[in-house]
């Protein structure tokens, strides 16, 4: 009963060689604090917004309970930052810092630091956002014997587009479908993005891969081909398919852009060919279709005029709906994937600024 006693009463032990004996491999001095104040981390936003290519601050701060001291000065404090992934048994390794020392890993380093605005300060400042970098982020930080986590949710702004390529529907899979996505300047969206999307009005009936592996679709306006006319309004799950063998499309996302979007003047109508030589002679790049969608919506680029993109299909930007150009809704209004050699059209080019 006396050492169930002792026990109980223990909240924190730890051990350290002796100083005189350092040389003796099992001498401890062994530290006990009886009811010891717990170590809190707190994030004072639950969820950041920002766009690509922005500077953004991820909070964390951490305390003592029932006392303002950061720590108690026995240990050092180290602070790591993790994001979490769709399969919540793995995580990224972002950042790790412990006294002076400081380490990023992967796309995040240079890019990352903590903010040490206080002496509980663990915030997290990533710089030049990437659209890799949406998701959330876990702040632990460990002290001795004690830990405790944080989670900040990171969102972008931006937008949310379904594509397949030139062979036509149900022709990816799940690693194809990535690559297509970064092909036109984006990634593949995830749940959240698809979500937010369909509760802004996104409606397509066809089924596409997203980032954790599902594949899904959303149905705004409920009708016979896309789940039947009786169905209520939402975003429909196929469930999780085998990635290597199974062939869908895909919703991808991107955000603002560094750069000018613009239907080129010229004289004529053109080629494929003839367009991405267009584009390079005025010191531009043809535009991919993520950049189109972009600047659709996030810039409210209006133009009635079909125009080639890199991908080899023809769009055009409606945002202002009207007679002959996109009557019923705002859209990129989808032409179709043309003859390269014969059929002539105009271009959307994209110059990116230094």
């Amino acid at each position: 009963m006396k050492s169930l006693l002792f026990l109980v009463l223990i909240s924190v032990c730890w051990a350290e060689p002796h100083p005189d004996n350092s040389s003796l491999e099992h001498e401890r001095i062994i530290h006990i604090q009886e009811n010891g104040p717990r170590l809190l981390v707190v994030a004072e936003q639950a969820k950041i917004f920002s766009h690509r290519g922005g500077n953004v601050t991820l909070p964390c701060k951490f305390y003592h309970e029932h006392t303002s001291t950061a720590g108690s000065g026995t240990h050092k404090i180290r602070v790591k930052w993790t994001k979490l992934t769709s399969d919540y048994l793995k995580e990224v390794d972002v950042f790790v810092a412990m006294g002076h020392h400081r380490k990023s890993y992967g796309s995040y380093q240079g890019r990352v630091f903590l903010r040490e605005s206080s002496e509980n300060d663990a915030s997290l400042i990533i710089t030049n956002i990437i659209l890799e970098d949406y998701g959330r982020y876990k702040c632990e930080v460990i002290e001795g014997l004690e830990d405790d986590t944080a989670v900040v949710a990171l969102n972008l702004e931006g937008v949310v587009f379904p594509y397949s390529p030139r062979l036509g529907r149900y022709n990816l899979n799940f690693h194809e479908a990535q690559q297509a996505c970064l092909d036109q300047d984006s990634v593949i969206a995830s749940f959240d993005q698809l979500y937010d999307a369909w509760r802004s009005g996104l409606d397509w009936c066809n089924a596409g891969w997203l980032s954790d592996g599902s594949v899904q679709y959303p149905i705004t306006k409920p009708r016979e081909p896309c789940g039947g006319r009786n169905t209520v309004p939402g975003v429909r799950n196929y469930g999780f398919w085998d990635k290597d063998k199974s062939r869908y499309d895909v919703f991808c996302f991107t955000s603002n852009f560094n750069g000018r979007f613009y239907y080129l003047i010229h004289p004529t109508k053109l080629t494929y060919d003839e367009a991405v030589q267009a584009c390079l002679k005025d010191g531009a790049q043809i535009a991919k279709v993520g950049q189109i969608f972009a600047a659709w919506k996030l810039l409210g680029y209006d133009r009635c005029d079909a125009g080639w993109l890199a991908d080899g299909s023809v769009r055009y930007p409606i945002s202002r709906p009207r007679k002959r150009c996109s009557p019923n809704e705002a859209a990129v209004r989808f032409v179709g994937f043309p003859d390269k050699k014969h059929k002539l059209y105009g271009v959307y080019c994209f110059r990116a600024y230094n």
